[in-house]
């Protein structure tokens, strides 16, 4: 946070330099867009497979295979949830936030791609839609599905408070992620990693800058829908702040399930049009050696 009394004075040219023109860091014209008509073609008449149920306060995995989709829906009531994504092959490669936040923006929509890790960096999976892109960006800068923040987690809660929540996002992933691996949570949760907020509405306050949430807008009945790009293992975690107007991790706010549905096409849009999983990323990693 900037002190508000600064202690140095301004130079006598602090005007020109605020006024010099932003220039956005990774412009993404050389990436290849996402084929939002080939996926909906492929989306037509897709066949239900299955789905998870994310109780409130807990977090689920599941699988979705690559060249399938996979939506995240509301029900029962406004819910938030943290999404983590791997490589079903291989753990290490996870969903990098901070790099998707980089190329895509702050928050996430149709067309936007999920990134992969180092060394890897590819797309892991695809916006294909969202009931909320209405929203766009309120009065106060937020916005809906966010790659900003973390995920709230037992280590910030027993620095700012004194004693862990154990009902967080981050030890609700890291369970479920034991339970499949057969490991203790503590050997586990390194692969926990920062999420996508999904139905989260955040941004920055206009002074201070420090990230903000607010009740988000979802609705039973809204989704955010994926394309898998690669096999996939899914983990996703019911927040313990429910629709995060006033509370983060608390046994108090008004929590609710989010569902997951897995969807299988049943034409051959993709087979046709030679859709193949994104390779590993090009750089032979030789790091100027």
């Amino acid at each position: 946070m900037k002190l508000a009394a600064p202690r140095h004075s301004a130079p006598t040219d602090a005007a020109a330099r605020r006024a010099v023109e932003p220039v956005v860091c990774y412009p993404v014209d050389t990436l290849p867009p996402a084929d939002l008509p080939l996926y909906a073609r492929a989306r037509e008449g897709a066949r239900k497979t299955g789905e998870v149920r994310v109780p409130a306060r807990e977090g689920r995995l599941f699988e979705v295979p690559a060249g399938t989709f996979f939506r995240i829906v509301s029900v029962e009531g406004p819910q938030v949830g943290d999404l983590n994504l791997w490589n079903a092959a291989d753990l290490s490669e996870r969903f990098y936030a901070g790099k998707t936040r980089a190329l895509h923006g702050t928050h996430v929509g149709p067309g936007d791609r999920l990134w992969s890790s180092f060394p890897t960096l590819r797309p892991m999976a695809t916006v294909v839609d969202d009931t909320l892109d209405w929203y766009g960006y309120d009065d106060f800068g937020g916005g809906v599905h966010d790659v900003i923040g973390t995920r709230c987690d037992p280590y910030t809660a027993m620095l700012l408070q004194g004693e862990p929540y154990h009902h967080c996002c981050h030890s609700n992933l890291a369970r479920a992620l034991a339970e499949r691996m057969g490991a203790p949570p503590r050997e586990i949760e390194a692969h926990v990693h920062d999420v996508l907020n999904v139905f989260m509405c955040t941004g920055f306050t206009r002074d201070t800058q420090q990230y903000f949430m607010k009740e988000t807008p979802v609705r039973p009945g809204d989704h955010l829908e994926f394309f898998a790009e690669i096999d996939l293992i899914g983990g996703l975690s019911a927040c313990p702040g429910g629709a995060c107007g006033d509370a983060h991790s608390s046994d108090t706010a008004p929590c609710h399930p989010l569902l997951v549905e897995l969807y299988e096409p049943t034409n051959d849009a993709l087979a046709e049009a030679g859709w193949t999983p994104p390779p590993p990323n090009a750089y032979d990693r030789s790091h100027g050696t």
